[in-house]
């Protein structure tokens, strides 16, 4: 039977982690504890896997993957798997490993992600955006560990990112439903803290605007994120004097509470009120008719990441901070474009 790191770490009376240090000859280590551990290895005849080879030449071939992993997190944050997918097929078509972690609730973020930086656990780091990690752009700063974050982070970031461009995928639905010649147009969002909501809010409000159309403040409803509230919110757009032609609802959870609503007061659709989501999953299956769908390839998004990351890691002076994968427009029964 071959001797294994683990023996090594045993006869040394340290941990595995520690004898892989040794290889990987860090300052950090004592002289004692390297010379207990060179002597466990001659006495054992170990010779290192390819793993521990990797750690004596700098490195591991893994990606360390930090998300927020709370309970029900698929519910909240559905598209991150997906995301997650993407990154895995690129990662391992280059033979790399990817470990997903999340922040432990016992130690404070910077303190962990430090931490994971200074064990040298991974090559390099994907840091979702569901992560909230203060003083993340100077960790990464200063440290200098090759990383992508997936999302969009403050406009003087230092950090490098990559994100799915919101604002244009607003601007996408005010085009669609101007060329449906639905000109009183409103808007169901998230909350006012929600950033993808507000950046798809922002881009359908300056869509309208290119074409000459301003929105009313009544027009523009913010929801605390459920569908009973979308469904209220829907019901007081309905009952307006003048109540909107269209709505845009920006996740097709939202959505549903429309067609609640939109069932409550008997309306036809698209003839009587129209309406189009952002993002087909994970309740457009659910909605009747098929909804218009202005979607976005969100597994792409971590395939790109992934081939960013190994870029970075090719080229560490390399900034990336870049949109990618563009929206698209998936027509359904809920509108009607004029032909």
């Amino acid at each position: 039977m071959s001797v294994t790191i683990r023996d090594v770490a045993k006869e040394a009376g340290v941990s595995t982690s520690t004898v892989s240090k040794v290889l990987n000859h860090w300052s950090t280590i004592s002289d004692e504890t390297c010379a207990r551990v060179h002597k466990a290895i001659e006495k054992l005849h170990y010779t290192p896997n390819a793993q521990a080879v990797s750690f004596a030449k700098g490195a591991t071939k893994n990606i360390l993957f930090l998300s927020s992993l709370q309970k029900e997190e698929a519910y909240h944050n559905p598209h991150m798997f997906d995301t997650l997918c993407g990154v895995q097929k690129e990662l391992s078509s280059h033979g790399y490993t990817l470990m997903l972690m999340d922040v432990p609730e016992d130690v404070s973020p910077e303190t962990f992600l430090t931490d994971q930086i200074s064990r040298r656990i991974a090559d390099g780091i994907l840091i979702h955006g569901s992560c909230c990690i203060p003083n993340l752009s100077k960790i990464m700063l200063g440290t200098q560990f090759p990383h992508i974050y997936i999302g969009h982070p403050s406009r003087r970031s230092h950090l490098c990112w990559i994100d799915t461009n919101n604002g244009l995928a607003g601007q996408f639905a005010a085009q669609h439903m101007l060329e449906c010649r639905y000109e009183k147009v409103a808007f169901i969002a998230e909350r006012r803290t929600d950033n993808i909501s507000m950046r798809r809010l922002n881009g359908f409000l300056g869509g309208m605007y290119d074409y000459g159309y301003h929105i009313p403040e009544e027009y523009i409803c913010y929801t605390d994120s459920t569908g009973e509230d979308a469904y209220k919110q829907s019901m007081a757009l309905l009952s307006l004097p003048k109540p909107p032609r269209a709505i845009v609802c920006e996740n097709n959870l939202l959505a549903l509470g429309l067609c609640n609503a939109i069932q409550k007061k008997q309306l036809r659709v698209p003839d009587d009120v129209a309406f189009l989501t952002f993002d087909s999953y994970p309740y457009s299956d659910l909605i009747e008719p098929a909804p218009t769908i202005i979607d976005i390839d969100v597994y792409d998004l971590g395939v790109q990441a992934a081939v960013m990351l190994l870029r970075k890691l090719e080229n560490p002076s390399l900034l990336v901070q870049t949109y990618t994968t563009l929206p698209v427009l998936r027509q359904g029964a809920t509108t009607r474009p004029v032909s």
